[in-house]
């Protein structure tokens, strides 16, 4: 959707579409009939956003092949939908039934990588609407973090200088900037804000910065308001926000159901102590209270004891769009476990996916709206 912030930069808010399995283009095409063009009915929006998630295989197909990318855009174009981000984090195979660790693979020490993300934003860059500044993509936070050594890390420095020059030559052959954003994540090379700051350091700041995705924000235990000040004083650009919402409860036992075997649900204290999923915090008796990385539909409220981290988003909502120019301009809807969520509160068929993905939405631009932020 097309927004404006109160000192009228325009504003992008979508969803992203990695809470879908399809992984060819017939399979995206069918998605965008089968829920994107219905949410944007219910939403009663001229233009849906959608932060668009294509596996390896068909970025390979689209970046190879200027009239498959025409094509692409066509189809967009004529259900009324737009794309100004991608997801790139999950390289293939995200919604299989088991991804775990393999989430993190291949990482930014490989050619892979580097060449999947690339191929990403040449498609961006033809996708983008005319009227758009510019595009981003997120991207994984370089790794896991073990293995991590100075070998590993001089090797993903390499790739990612290789990523600027490339962001560089995209935006020469086609006119359009793309900007690629790292998302911290618990567990991961660069978890924190300060782990941001400091693994880079060194990037090329006009085209890489962070993909700040508040569910893991808040898993960190972080204030919005300290992280985007360190942020801020290191140069380093929020390229993209992730408006996600993490499972929260003093009571660790109600959040037993909420275990299931396809994503990592990395478990944090105010403490700093840490589990690199559910079932091990569960096994390893931590106390809380307990921070989940299980993304939950934002306008959700669970009964208690169980709770989100709501508020962390809406603190750092306001300190995203509190100035007199907000950080950051791409807003994405990022809840992919609607598929796991307990029995009672997972949709049995498209259409009830479909009106709950509508539902996140309309939360996040009533949020946005209360900042003085209109449509």
């Amino acid at each position: 959707m097309r927004l404006r912030h109160a000192g009228g930069t325009p504003l992008h808010l979508s969803y992203c579409t990695n809470v879908h399995a399809a992984e060819d283009l017939d399979g995206i095409l069918a998605q965008l009939d089968v829920y994107a063009v219905p949410i944007r009915a219910r939403l009663g929006t001229d233009v849906l956003g959608l932060g668009l998630w294509l596996a390896a295989p068909v970025a390979a197909a689209l970046a190879a092949d200027p009239a498959l990318r025409a094509r692409l855009r066509r189809e967009l174009s004529v259900r009324g939908l737009e794309v100004v981000t991608l997801n790139g984090f999950p390289y293939r195979s995200f919604q299989d039934p088991v991804v775990k660790h393999a989430v993190y693979r291949p990482d930014w020490t490989t050619r892979d990588r580097l060449t999947y993300t690339l191929d990403l934003a040449l498609v961006l860059a033809d996708l983008l609407p005319d009227d758009a500044a510019r595009g981003s993509v997120s991207t994984l936070p370089l790794a896991w973090r073990d293995p991590w050594d100075t070998v590993t890390a001089d090797r993903a420095a390499r790739r990612l200088d290789r990523l600027a020059a490339g962001l560089a030559a995209v935006e020469s052959a086609t006119g359009r900037p793309v900007r690629v954003g790292f998302e911290p994540e618990p567990g991961c090379v660069v978890e924190t804000t300060a782990q941001a700051v400091a693994r880079l350091a060194d990037v090329d700041r006009d085209r890489l910065g962070v993909c700040l995705d508040l569910a893991h924000l808040a898993c960190a235990w972080e204030d919005p308001a300290d992280a985007l000040k360190e942020l801020g004083r290191a140069g380093l650009p929020v390229v993209k926000v992730q408006l996600s919402a993490a499972l929260e409860s003093a009571e660790p036992d109600v959040l037993r159901e909420y275990a299931e075997p396809r994503f990592l649900h990395q478990t944090r204290n105010p403490a700093g102590e840490s589990a690199d999923d559910l079932d091990e915090a569960f096994e390893r008796s931590l106390p809380g209270p307990w921070r989940v990385h299980y993304h939950v539909p934002l306008h959700v409220t669970p009964a208690a004891p169980l709770a989100t981290t709501v508020p962390v988003l809406r603190a750092a909502l306001a300190e995203l769009l509190g100035g007199p120019r907000p950080l950051c301009d791409h807003f994405d809807v990022e809840t992919y476990t609607w598929g796991v969520l307990p029995p009672a509160l997972r949709p049995r068929n498209p259409e009830q996916l479909a009106a709950g993905i509508a539902g996140e939405l309309d939360f996040a631009r009533a949020e946005l709206h209360k900042l003085g932020v209109t449509s």
